[in-house]
């Protein structure tokens, strides 16, 4: 069957069963979004040649530059299917935008059209297109993360006092909070979230291989590294100054691998929640109409923090790959990133789905008070560490021993425990403390420290 392109036929569940989640992104990383990313590019350094002083020949008439940047600013889908058709004759897609930047010169500019694209190679426009998109890309992520930030903060601050069992490989630990667990992940993502934003994207605009070779031999008495220092920064770039013919990608490669770093803490931020799902910590609210088992009528499965962890497998492996990949290119030149980086998108779009994922699981889950108090009355025995630690500070011997040949293995009770103390030679006010400590009490500085930024 040769079906027609539409959410439902979409090769990619981007484009098909995820395509409301990642519409954002559209206007950005697909082809019309690169293509309309280039023509920004080719118009500022055009317009930049034009106000060159040493340039007197690729001169506008008075007034047109804002019709120059015209072209850039009102690009739209209809004028991507022109330069597509054009590429359809060219095979080059930048040269196809080229010739579609001619076509659209305002008349008093008609007499620079050999200024389009000039002593550029492809990869000058290629380079800060992409770093265009990236930075537009971003812009969504940091939205996304803002929403998911505020839901997760929320939660914390509702649940930071509120007393639960910890468990370090899966068994009864010392008690902590649950707000200041959920409070790690808020700070481990900020932390991230700030390496990802301190990541300055490097470009280029020196031509064939990076020495300006073309650009000298036409125009020795211009500053050309200055020229286009000016129209890097204008778009909030830095200059890479020793290039090959591409920029060398080192900076996608910084901020793949801090994007890949923020994904990881989410993910096990997923899989913590949903542990605590699993083990009744949090409960998920019903929602009318929703099925969780085509069979199991009582089943609510965490399925929002499954969703979001599988996809976040996905972005990582994009990025991990192109993190790897670009930065590697033989000699001077070779293509196989030309192919590889039209698909950041792909990454941008799998993590998106999976912030959206999260913060609807954040937005369906509550504490169950009742269970969380429940399991800290049946493990009286993590008051072990507290009792052999002050046990220590008073000189009494083989502590450690002590408390372990009580509680390790076995199962004790609160009169078990404050049977112990009793036993204890250690101050009165010290065991007083210790007589009246509960696993729930047991907490340490938890709930001042879930307020930590």
């Amino acid at each position: 069957m040769d079906l027609e392109l539409s959410p439902l036929t979409a090769v990619s569940p981007l484009d098909g069963r995820y395509a409301d989640k990642t519409a954002p992104l559209r206007a950005i990383f697909s082809e019309f979004g690169l293509i309309r990313r280039r023509v920004q590019v080719e118009i500022a350094w055009l317009r930049a040649l034009c106000a060159e002083p040493a340039l007197p020949e690729a001169r506008c008439a008075p007034g047109d530059d804002a019709a120059l940047q015209a072209i850039a600013d009102g690009f739209s889908p209809a004028d991507a299917e022109r330069v597509k058709a054009i590429e359809a004759t060219t095979r080059h897609d930048v040269k196809a935008v080229e010739y579609f930047i001619r076509e659209r010169l305002p008349a008093g500019c008609a007499g620079i059209a050999e200024f389009v694209h000039f002593a550029c190679t492809s990869e000058d426009i290629n380079n800060m297109a992409h770093a265009l998109q990236l930075r537009d890309g971003l812009a969504v992520l940091r939205e996304a993360r803002g929403g998911l930030m505020a839901a997760l903060d929320a939660l914390a601050a509702e649940t930071r006092a509120l007393p639960m069992l910890a468990h370090t490989h899966g068994q009864p630990a010392s008690p902590t909070t649950l707000g200041k667990e959920l409070a790690v992940f808020a700070h481990r993502l900020r932390r991230e979230a700030a390496q990802i934003d301190a990541v300055c994207l490097p470009a280029k605009m020196s031509g064939a291989v990076g020495n300006f070779n073309a650009h000298v031999s036409a125009a020795p008495e211009v500053d050309w590294r200055a020229l286009s220092r000016r129209v890097i920064e204008g778009f909030g770039f830095t200059q890479n100054p020793l290039t090959t013919q591409i920029e060398s990608h080192d900076g996608m490669a910084e901020l793949f691998d801090a994007l890949q770093r923020w994904n990881t803490v989410l993910l096990s931020l997923d899989r913590d929640v949903w542990m605590y799902v699993s083990m009744r910590y949090l409960r998920q609210k019903a929602v009318a109409g929703e099925v969780g088992s085509s069979t199991m009528p009582h089943k609510i499965n965490p399925i929002d923090f499954e969703n979001s962890e599988g996809n976040l497998g996905l972005a990582n492996a994009i990025l991990g790959h192109l993190a790897r990949k670009l930065p590697v290119s033989r000699l001077q030149r070779d293509l196989t990133d030309s192919t590889a980086i039209r698909n950041v998108g792909a990454g941008f779009a799998y993590t998106l789905i999976a912030i959206a994922s999260t913060l609807r699981g954040l937005g369906r889950v509550s504490p169950d008070a009742a269970r969380l108090a429940a399991d800290l009355d049946a493990n009286w025995e993590v008051l072990a560490e507290p009792i052999q630690t002050v046990m220590r500070r008073y000189g009494v011997p083989n502590a450690y021993e002590r408390l372990k040949a009580l509680t390790r293995g076995h199962a004790i009770d609160a009169a078990g425990i404050r049977a112990f103390v009793e036993t204890l030679e250690v101050p009165q006010e010290a065991k007083a403390r210790l007589l009246a400590l509960t696993p729930a009490a047991y907490v340490g500085l938890a709930e001042t420290l879930a307020q930590e930024p």
